[in-house]
């Protein structure tokens, strides 16, 4: 068996297009959709991330604004910049770049966000409502992958998916969104991570394998019932090179498997910019599509 696999790039293209009629509609309103971000430090992989970002609006027409400050500054300074693309009106939703420099406080300064503009769903007040069940700004990596299930056809309604992995950027609200009550989800959930002494006890009876645990080669083949989803979220970065949790041997039991370059990746900066034009259209009156 060779897995079919979960194309992040292409269906990101699909969105990006998507999101261009929505952001010409915007246009003739006088509307510019505008996301931005805040760099602290200079940890590579988190700059080059920004920077694809960046592009990514350019590519799809939306005003960027880009926040950097060095690892030397204080609490305070990075509280500012918060605060001034709160209240910049050209931007309707905007990022804290994780991780941060030692010494200062990431919740802090996620918790100063105006949750209207939280592109990337992680606000306390927006996880609530995801608990909830009510409409607001969705994780952009669980959501990317929901939408990245979706549309391969991987049946998620009903079916057991094990999520490896408890973080608060892909886990927590994973688990909680994949319960709920919508066509694209309604699953039976188990949430395990890397204190869990038989992980494979698990995933070897999930329809769904989500590996969101940043632990290189953790899911194995003999993990992986034959003909289930994978999805590859968790990586790492070791002496400058990118690596999956999920093992290449599972390519040859999966059913369907993300990519370790081009899968889960894309769609989380794809559900940014979706964050970002869905502000914006609520900011001007818009029903969303």
């Amino acid at each position: 068996m060779t897995a079919i696999t979960l194309d992040g790039d292409a269906l990101a293209a699909q969105i990006k297009d998507d999101l261009r009629s929505r952001v010409a509609a915007l246009g003739e309103r006088g509307v510019v959709p505008g996301l931005g971000t805040i760099l602290v430090g200079d940890d590579g992989p988190s700059a080059n991330y920004v920077g694809m970002k960046h592009k990514d609006c350019a590519q799809v027409g939306l005003h960027s604004v880009d926040k950097r400050l060095p690892a030397t500054a204080a609490q305070a300074e990075v509280e500012q910049a918060v605060a001034e693309l709160n209240d910049d009106p050209s931007v309707h939703a905007f990022i804290v770049q994780y991780p941060f420099p030692k010494g200062l406080d990431y919740e802090a300064a996620i918790l100063g966000v105006d949750p209207a503009k939280d592109a990337d769903g992680l606000h306390p007040v927006n996880l609530g409502h995801l608990v909830m069940g009510v409409d607001a700004p969705l994780a952009c990596t669980p959501h990317g992958i929901l939408k990245l299930l979706q549309a391969y056809g991987v049946p998620v309604v009903g079916r057991h998916v094990v999520v490896v992995g408890r973080g608060l950027t892909i886990g927590r609200p994973l688990a909680n969104l994949l319960t709920l009550k919508r066509p694209d989800a309604n699953a039976a959930v188990t949430v395990v991570h890397t204190g869990v002494a038989d992980i494979g006890a698990f995933t070897r009876t999930a329809d769904v394998v989500v590996a969101a645990a940043g632990s290189p080669g953790l899911i194995t083949a003999d993990m992986v019932k034959p003909g289930a989803a994978v999805v590859a979220a968790g990586v790492s970065f070791r002496d400058g090179r990118l690596l999956s949790d999920v093992d290449d041997g599972v390519a040859e039991v999966a059913g369907w498997l993300s990519p370790r370059v081009g899968g889960v990746g894309p769609m989380t900066r794809a559900m940014l910019l979706v964050n970002t034009v869905e502000a914006a259209e609520r900011a001007a009156g818009v029903t969303a599509p």
